[in-house]
């Protein structure tokens, strides 16, 4: 049995969407998927994917990342309507979205958003962040939204003998970019993440955790955790984004140095 890794699938795109519908019905059918968000803000898109991979894998994890939880007149009330919508489509076509555990390995969904405990955004972030549109979390703060989330990985399981996989959409802390990253990319910093969903990380100790959002292919090793965020991407970042599969578990154990894109080998942070 394998575990495979992708994340901010956005297969509102043609190109990203006939690239996972076209995967293979029979290499994976022993094996795991992680999912770290951003399938597509439509349910119907959604729905669909979902039916196509449950055939496909023997289990498929996913939580939700922003684009999911963008609202339409006829999606939801609020996200938090939205949020239980996408909970009910996962467990109606058979897509877990809860704590994996068994003698092989244990999966570890955290949900979480953004909270500015990376800086607060500009007036341009926050002007052109579609979120800020798209979402809507009714008179909740978005450090409440953010609790909110964190408090639904409660009770965090206590470090495991067993190889643990952690994923989240959201990031941990900001050090995972490079340090010679564009100044457009470190203004949205703020919209990246939280830093209490780093303590939740140190809690459960995982030999692994996967991320996205940033559509930054990386993998680093932070406090002798692995980080690997490896997203599809927009089909425009084909310079940032493998346009593949990972496997990051195999026979037993975690793969803990994969190399990744742009990098040629883990960066040691």
């Amino acid at each position: 049995m394998k575990v495979w890794a992708t994340s901010d699938l956005h297969i509102d795109y043609d190109e990203n969407k006939k690239w996972f519908y076209q995967l293979s019905p029979i290499q994976y059918l022993d094996d795991f998927l992680i999912i770290a968000g951003d399938i597509s803000d439509d349910l119907l898109e959604t729905e669909s994917l979902f039916q196509q991979l449950s055939t496909k894998f023997k289990k498929v994890f996913f939580l939700p990342g922003n684009h999911d939880l963008w609202i339409h007149q006829s999606d939801a009330l609020d996200s938090f309507e939205k949020f239980r919508k996408v909970l009910d489509l996962a467990s109606k076509c058979g897509i877990e979205t809860e704590v994996f555990d068994n003698p092989e390995v244990r999966i570890i969904p955290l949900y979480s958003w953004y909270d500015f405990s990376f800086g607060h955004p500009s007036k341009l972030i926050a002007r052109a962040w579609k979120d800020f549109r798209k979402c809507d979390w009714g008179s909740w703060g978005l450090e409440a939204v953010t609790t909110f989330f964190h408090q639904y990985n409660q009770p965090l399981l206590p470090a495991s003998k067993v190889p643990t996989i952690s994923f989240s959409h959201f990031l941990p802390f900001t050090s995972m970019f490079p340090s010679d990253i564009p100044d457009f990319v470190r203004a949205l910093f703020p919209v990246f993440g939280s830093k209490s969903l780093w303590q939740q990380i140190k809690e459960i100790k995982p030999d692994i955790h996967i991320y996205g959002h940033s559509h930054l292919n990386r993998s680093f090793q932070k406090e002798g955790i692995c980080f690997l965020n490896n997203a599809y991407g927009y089909p425009k970042e084909k310079h940032i984004c493998r346009k593949r599969l990972i496997c990051i578990f195999e026979a037993g154990s975690v793969h803990k140095d994969i190399p990744q894109w742009p990098q040629n080998r883990p960066e040691k942070n």
